[in-house]
């Protein structure tokens, strides 16, 4: 068939090249996540996934269970598991874990923390403890260790003090 002195049959071949390469253009938006050839709506922080949208329904969103955060909107089927702040690993809970947001764990007491994060500690160990003959030269805290040195000559140390105690004559 000719119209306008031109063949009409490349029309349905380009439509459907078109078509085609659509799919692998697709762009959503910031508020959305890509699952096949449709952009779908995220689900809020605090929830996850349950069905993806389709041309015929919005995306539906389960809340995260216990145990479980997600801290911004998202297209992904699961929650992050939350942090655990085990004491075994000298580590103990500073801000529980929420919907929202993940846990933040700190050192314990008599420990100093290895690993920092933003606003917290992801693993720490326990302070040194000074010998014989040392002292607590400086105090262990939450982020740094106890630093012991040497008693100079005519004092001693059980390694508990912070100053040496002079011999007695």
């Amino acid at each position: 068939m000719m119209f306008g002195g031109k063949s009409v049959t490349a029309a349905p071949l380009l439509i459907l090249m078109m078509n085609v390469f659509r799919g692998q253009t697709l762009t959503c938006h910031r508020s959305e996540y890509q699952t096949g050839n449709e952009c779908c709506p995220m689900c809020p922080p605090g929830s996850q996934v349950k069905t993806d949208c389709t041309e015929f329904r919005r995306t539906s969103c389960l809340p995260c269970s216990e145990g479980s955060f997600m801290n911004q909107p998202t297209g992904l089927k699961h929650c992050f598991d939350c942090t655990s702040c085990d004491a075994g690993s000298g580590l103990k809970i500073k801000t529980s874990c929420t919907a929202t947001s993940d846990a933040v764990c700190e050192p314990l007491e008599g420990f100093y923390c290895l690993d920092r994060t933003e606003d917290g500690c992801m693993a720490a160990q326990k302070h040194t403890r000074c010998q014989p003959g040392q002292y607590i030269h400086q105090k262990g805290t939450a982020l740094t260790d106890t630093v012991c040195s040497d008693c100079p000559d005519g004092t001693y140390s059980d390694g508990t003090f912070t100053p040496c105690q002079p011999h007695t004559q």
